[in-house]
């Protein structure tokens, strides 16, 4: 399949300033080309919350091991509705949104899933995983929990086949102090592992639940930004490089940084790139030609 792509996808959301900013956004690369984007649907969000909190944050899309299917799953919060971060953090919701599609135009009806402990405070940033070993899909996000000793937040992580039954919450990551928007890649057996923490951390394991990985970079972000959350990760579609997006948040946004060598940890930022208006977390993943037009004829 990777020989048939011909583009990106891009989801994201845009902020908290209005009731439309926390709703999904899409973003078309120009061809093969991540650096240089097309908003979607007039700049107007794709898909909109009918439950929870009413706010759609971190969209992150996943396309199924056979390649038919994508689901989308998404934090359930509301800053614009129910302002101060205190409250999202202690009485946020426990469940996250759950959208799948089979053409990236038609989606399913929104289901919200309840997956976190019932004493934590938050869902955040929830994430897929599919582990090939076990042949389920691993969901994985940040809670901060009563019954956790200390006050930061946990990467915690449940399975699911179908994204109807999960397993029970497990910790993923608990470094002792407050880590975030893990998410991940693999590449030639190897797991590479992005994580906000008290910089954005690079690590190498062997496989999801590996608990001795490897850090390579401890700071990603400060040669490029003064301070980064939300971390991208996406091969591209035609050569031997990835792409690091960062949000440099209250100040520039995402900023796109490549790399031809990903256990190197060595990253380096373009000179010249031009990202959708505003994007906030979200996530990158390819598209055959076949979807790319589609996308572009319905949305664009």
């Amino acid at each position: 399949m990777a020989d048939n792509y011909a583009g990106y996808l891009f989801a994201y959301f845009k902020g908290n300033e209005t009731a439309d900013e926390e709703q999904v956004y899409f973003a078309l690369s120009k061809g093969n080309d991540p650096l240089h984007w097309l908003e979607l649907n007039g700049g107007r969000p794709v898909l909109t919350s009918r439950l929870g909190e009413g706010g759609i944050r971190d969209p992150y899309l996943a396309r199924s091991p056979q390649g038919d299917k994508f689901y989308l799953v998404a934090t359930d919060l509301s800053i614009y509705r129910n302002p101060g971060w205190n409250r999202a953090v202690t009485s946020g919701s426990k469940s996250i949104m759950v959208w799948n599609s089979y053409d990236l135009i038609h989606w399913s009806d929104q289901r919200m899933v309840e997956v976190a402990p019932s004493d934590a405070g938050c869902t955040w940033a929830p994430e897929i995983f599919y582990d090939a070993r076990h042949q389920h899909f691993k969901v994985f996000w940040a809670s901060m929990a009563d019954s956790f000793p200390g006050r930061y937040h946990r990467m915690m992580y449940v399975t699911t086949k179908d994204f109807v039954q999960f397993s029970k919450p497990k910790v993923y990551m608990d470094y002792g102090y407050s880590v975030l928007d893990a998410t991940l890649i693999e590449h030639h057996g190897q797991i590479y592992r992005f994580t906000k923490g008290k910089n954005i951390i690079q690590e190498e394991g062997q496989y999801f639940e590996d608990d001795s990985y490897t850090m390579i970079h401890h700071q990603v972000e400060l040669d490029f930004m003064v301070r980064g959350e939300g971390p991208i990760i996406f091969k591209s579609n035609v050569e031997e490089k990835w792409y690091l997006f960062i949000d440099e948040f209250g100040f520039r946004g995402y900023i796109p940084l490549v790399t031809s060598d990903l256990s190197s940890g060595t990253w380096q930022m373009p000179a010249h790139y031009s990202l959708p208006d505003r994007p906030r977390h979200g996530s990158v993943i390819p598209v055959t030609a076949l979807e790319y037009e589609r996308l572009l004829q319905v949305y664009g």
